[in-house]
């Protein structure tokens, strides 16, 4: 049952980290294409 929960909670928190990583990893992508645009 505990080791039940560990990995849960882990796949939990490896789930919100790649999601974050994603998203600012976007985000960067986006503001990239921006500049380059503004640049032209």
């Amino acid at each position: 049952m505990e080791q039940k929960k560990n990995l849960k909670t882990w796949l939990r928190r490896l789930g919100i980290g790649g999601f974050l990583f994603f998203l600012g990893k976007g985000i960067v992508w986006l503001l990239v294409i921006f500049g380059a645009f503004k640049a032209c």
